[in-house]
């Protein structure tokens, strides 16, 4: 873990001047997620980096918990936030293992965050409890099984030489599977051709 939170701060900077490679594709999950959003929804976002997905869906919420583990990276939220005065977002740093969610919520957003964990199942399966009956969990997640098994070899390497962060590889369909697993069933699944990134809504039961 400590390792990790070295190296997303490291790169906190860097990583807030990367341009979106697919902008359209961008949108689209924008427009997307706001589907299952509300001015009465509450809403958190795991492994939010410098806030900008996070900043963009404040005005479709009546609020918004953004976490994540690097320091750095919030500092730099936060300056955002106060730049755009945005008032109904809170950052936290937190990961999923140690944050406490003490009233359920609608929504909970994890973007290209799940194959960063060393055990998604448990991620999904904790996430599940912050929701109300009926929540969704939207995610976009690099599935680099199906297209780039190369990172099995390559990234134990990157990662032991300081130059990459834990990276997990798994397929779309081992993805969806651990949603399934973890009691969620599938509402939306989208992946343009030749992407790596699958962009999936899941939902946890309603009471009975």
């Amino acid at each position: 873990m400590a390792a990790n939170v070295k190296f997303w701060d490291k790169h906190a900077k860097g990583y807030a001047k990367r341009v979106i490679a697919d902008n359209q594709a961008y949108q689209y999950k924008l427009d997307q997620s706001r589907q299952y959003f509300s001015k009465q929804a509450t809403a958190i976002e795991v492994g939010c980096g410098t806030g900008s997905t996070a900043l963009l869906h404040a005005p479709h919420l009546k609020h918004l918990l953004a976490t994540d583990l690097s320091s750095g990276m919030l500092d730099i939220a936060e300056q955002k936030r106060q730049q755009q005065n945005i008032e109904n977002v809170d950052f936290k740093q937190a990961t999923i293992e140690d944050l406490d969610v003490n009233e359920p919520v609608d929504v909970v957003l994890a973007l290209n965050l799940i194959h960063l964990l060393e055990d998604k199942d448990t991620a999904i399966g904790k996430i599940m409890t912050w929701l109300k009956p009926g929540g969704v969990l939207i995610t976009s997640t690099p599935c680099l099984g199906d297209r780039m098994k190369f990172f099995k070899v390559i990234g134990p390497i990157g990662k032991a030489l300081g130059l990459m962060p834990l990276v997990k590889v798994f397929t779309e369909q081992e993805l969806l599977s651990s949603f399934i697993q973890q009691g969620f069933s599938i509402e939306q699944q989208w992946r343009p051709n030749k992407a790596i990134s699958s962009f999936i809504v899941a939902r946890k039961p309603k009471a009975e």
